[in-house]
C-alpha cells in the first residue's frame, strides 16, 4: 500500500491494482472449484452450459492471476516484458535476437 503524495489527500491510502486482480483470481478459482465439486444438478439439456461456465471460470481465474503477476512485477507494457526477456537471455548466455538492440 502507498500513501498519496501528489497534491491529494495525504490521509488517503492507495492500494496497488495487482491486489484487485489477485482477489478476482482467487474468487473465480474458488467459485470454479465449488461448481466443479458440486457437479451437475438439473435438466440434462443444460449440462453443456454448466460445463462451459465452469471452464470459463477456470480460464478467467488463470487470466486474472497472470495480470496480477505482471502488475505486481512492475511489467505494464509489452516493452517492459521484452526487456525482462532480453535480460533473461543475456543472463543465460544466449545471443540476442536479431531485432533486439
Amino acid at each position: 500500500m502507498e500513501t498519496a503524495e501528489n497534491g491529494g489527500d495525504n490521509d488517503k491510502i492507495l492500494i496497488n491494482s495487482h491486489w484487485y486482480w489477485a482477489i478476482a483470481s482467487v474468487s473465480q478459482l474458488g467459485w470454479a472449484v465449488s461448481s466443479y465439486r458440486r457437479g451437475y444438478t438439473g435438466d440434462h439439456r443444460f449440462m453443456p452450459l454448466k460445463a462451459f461456465a465452469v471452464a470459463s471460470l477456470f480460464l478467467g481465474a488463470s487470466a486474472s492471476a497472470s495480470v496480477a503477476f505482471l502488475k505486481a512485477s512492475g511489467i505494464h507494457k509489452v516493452e517492459d516484458l521484452m526487456g525482462v526477456a532480453a535480460s533473461i537471455r543475456s543472463g543465460l548466455g544466449i545471443r540476442p535476437r536479431t531485432g533486439d538492440k
